[in-house]
């Protein structure tokens, strides 16, 4: 007869970041307010690029998915951390524990793939402007949107697949704010090296690949950057391309020092705050970096606006 998982525990306790009141009153009142500015912002952003034809070019496309997969991921586990704030039982059910982690990996795992995307977006503007139009063609940005979605499912299905594989009969204390693997997988009472290898596996080729795909596509840039003869010409692009570098290294940077710097079993304070960077900060820098410093994101603002008041 095979064996089935039976498990024990039907609700996970969050632990969270403090257990006093008053600091906690003001931890939700800070980070109620910056996913405020992340929903608002990443879904005005989405609903300026779908409708305004001057951005609708691969560049504004990449960044119209950014920005939804900013808003989807932080959705996921920042609510439940809301309410947590306020809570006397800081609880999730098993159920929606495997489904957090889920939703969340997929997102995250799918945008590692765009943001790889959007760096050889950005390689053939500056590095091939004669071949961008040929090579950068809807359908091919369709087809890599397309593959970072399924590289993203594809990895979460196959982790909520070991995790449902596992037995779970206590502890159920998760010392964080939201489900994540590395977390969960120790608290299993069933072998875990399958799981582990499987995190060690995905974690590798998602991080490795896109990783190298950034870091070559901006040092490309970079060469191409200093041939250009005008200073002026120079300094434009490289502010630019700085700025995005930034952003995608500070999430790079933020998501393995959490998942690999530190113990997966008992995740320190400083892990608990640098993954509040990526799940709650990272999105608001994403959209003050690529709308609210665009020229072009910032015109077509103006000129909806217009619009609205000449309609009314």
């Amino acid at each position: 007869m095979a064996e089935r998982n039976i498990t024990e525990i039907m609700e996970f306790v969050l632990l969270g970041f403090t257990e006093n009141p008053h600091l906690q009153y003001a931890l939700f009142v800070v980070f109620f307010l910056i996913y405020l500015i992340t929903v608002v912002g990443n879904l005005w952003l989405i609903l300026l690029i779908g409708s305004s034809s001057q951005l609708h070019s691969p560049k504004y496309f990449f960044l119209g998915h950014l920005a939804f997969l900013d808003f989807c991921y932080s959705s996921v586990c920042i609510p439940k951390m809301l309410v947590n704030l306020l809570a006397a039982r800081k609880v999730i059910s098993y159920t929606g524990c495997i489904f957090q982690f889920a939703l969340f990996n997929m997102f995250l795992t799918t945008e590692f793939f765009l943001l790889a995307a959007m760096a050889y977006d950005r390689y053939m503007a500056i590095c091939k402007p004669l071949h961008y139009q040929v090579v950068m063609t809807t359908n091919f940005c369709l087809r890599l949107v397309a593959g970072s979605y399924v590289f993203g499912c594809v990895t979460s299905l196959t982790h909520m697949g070991s995790l449902l594989s596992l037995s779970f009969c206590g502890p159920n204390v998760i010392n964080h704010y939201f489900c994540d693997i590395p977390v969960l997988i120790h608290l299993a009472c069933s072998d875990i090296q399958k799981n582990e290898l499987l995190l060690l596996i995905f974690s590798g080729v998602t991080s490795i690949t896109t990783f190298l795909v950034v870091v070559s596509s901006y040092f490309s840039i970079l060469l191409t950057i200093l041939r250009i003869p005008c200073p002026q010409g120079r300094y434009k692009t490289f502010s630019t391309c700085a700025s995005h570098l930034t952003v995608v290294t500070l999430f790079y940077a933020t998501v393995i020092f959490t998942h690999l710097c530190s113990s997966p079993a008992h995740p320190s304070g400083w892990a608990k705050i640098v993954s509040v960077f990526y799940t709650l900060l990272l999105p608001v820098l994403n959209l003050l970096i690529y709308s609210i410093r665009n020229r072009e994101a910032k015109e077509a603002l103006r000129k909806m606006v217009q619009r609205k008041i000449l309609v009314q």
